[in-house]
């Protein structure tokens, strides 16, 4: 059972991310009182109960991001299952009734990988954007980024992580195979040659990975993702959160000390880093609680097309989800060598928004 507290605490960047504003969730978080399997007052029932309220008055966007902080960080019981469930189902209505977002299942042999894609017509040329969120992210919190792919100029793909959402493989050192199987799959109606990802904290060691492998992956956006110290440093883990020790166990299926010791084989080597000739672009928080400095560190060192932003936040930076935003569209143009004019007018809001974050948190 998570700790309440630690929960409310890593809710913030989640939320935002799906446009829930603090207005919104921090009274629902004050009457969370504990995290009992859907008694009154606990996680999963408060959120679900917004979710119904959302539901009721005909808004299943907004009532399926409910559903999915409901069953956050994992379904650990039937209530946080059921959510999952209902953030599914509401999801897939909201999206046959508005958009041309399809579903697509893919079998990797060890399991099956959902994915949300925009259509797969034969002989699609566009260049493919591929999304992946991170061990505690379904992809319906990610899917409407599908609706800007086409603006991109772009296929759009957004897929879960192992032991995710629907995804029924389980995470381990080799799960990055799991992109290669996921373009594969998506290769048979759309042309592939042209991948980017975009892929955050933890599936952003699997993008790099697979990247060292796989040709077709052009180039990289990722967020707080672990690279090698992570995996590595022993008193680093020791003082992990909670809450991402408890996931990590539940998407391996290891007790924690079999864990650990095994996640040194994880590691990203320098002669690997060495070898990655595509764009990367990393953004790093500063006072990140879970990845270690010293993994885009590594990465400024080794990778020979590395661009870093930085902003003084925690993991996920929750205080600058704007900024993010801008710049993950920004890198994708930037990799894509897209017309400079675009490049221009996002390269303004993002200094303009990155302003704007720095006056609200200048001394008064």
């Amino acid at each position: 059972m998570p700790d309440v507290e630690e929960l409310k605490q890593f809710v913030t960047v989640h939320a935002g991310t799906q446009n829930i504003p603090p207005s919104r969730y921090l009274p629902l978080l004050e009457r969370i009182r504990t995290d009992e399997d859907g008694a009154p007052g606990s996680w999963t029932a408060e959120w679900s109960r917004e979710a119904e309220r959302w539901a009721g008055e005909g808004d299943l966007l907004r009532a399926s991001r409910h559903y999915a902080m409901a069953r956050f960080p994992y379904p650990d019981g039937p209530a946080r299952q059921e959510a999952l469930r209902r953030c599914v189902s509401t999801f897939d209505e909201w999206r046959r009734a508005n958009t041309a977002i399809e579903r697509h299942a893919v079998d990797t042999g060890a399991g099956t990988v959902h994915c949300l894609t925009t259509p797969l017509r034969p002989g699609g040329r566009r260049p493919v954007l591929l999304v992946m969120g991170g061990i505690v992210t379904v992809k319906e919190q990610w899917a409407p980024i599908l609706l800007q792919a086409g603006r991109l100029g772009m296929h759009g793909v957004v897929a879960e992580m192992p032991g995710v959402g629907e995804n029924t493989t389980r995470y381990g050192a080799d799960s990055w195979r799991q992109i290669t199987a996921v373009l594969d799959s998506i290769g048979q109606y759309l042309d592939v040659s042209e991948t980017y990802l975009v892929a955050l904290s933890f599936s952003g060691h699997m993008a790099l990975r697979c990247a060292t492998t796989d040709e077709r992956i052009r180039g990289i956006v990722t967020s707080g993702a672990p690279v090698s110290d992570f995996f590595t440093d022993a008193g680093w883990q020791a003082r992990l959160p909670r809450i991402t020790v408890d996931t990590l166990t539940h998407l391996t299926g290891m007790k924690e000390a079999a864990l650990f010791a095994q996640l040194p084989a994880w590691r990203l080597d320098e002669p690997l880093l060495d070898a990655l000739d595509i764009p990367v672009h990393y953004l790093a928080s500063r006072r990140d609680e879970i990845i270690p400095a010293a993994d885009p560190a590594l990465l400024r060192r080794h990778l020979r097309r590395f661009h870093l932003m930085e902003h003084d936040d925690v993991h996920g930076s929750p205080n600058h989800v704007l900024e993010s935003r801008l710049w993950v569209v920004l890198s994708l143009l930037r990799m894509r060598r897209a017309r400079a004019a675009q490049r221009a007018v996002l390269g303004l809001l993002l200094g303009a928004a990155r302003a704007g974050s720095h006056l609200r948190r200048a001394p008064r």
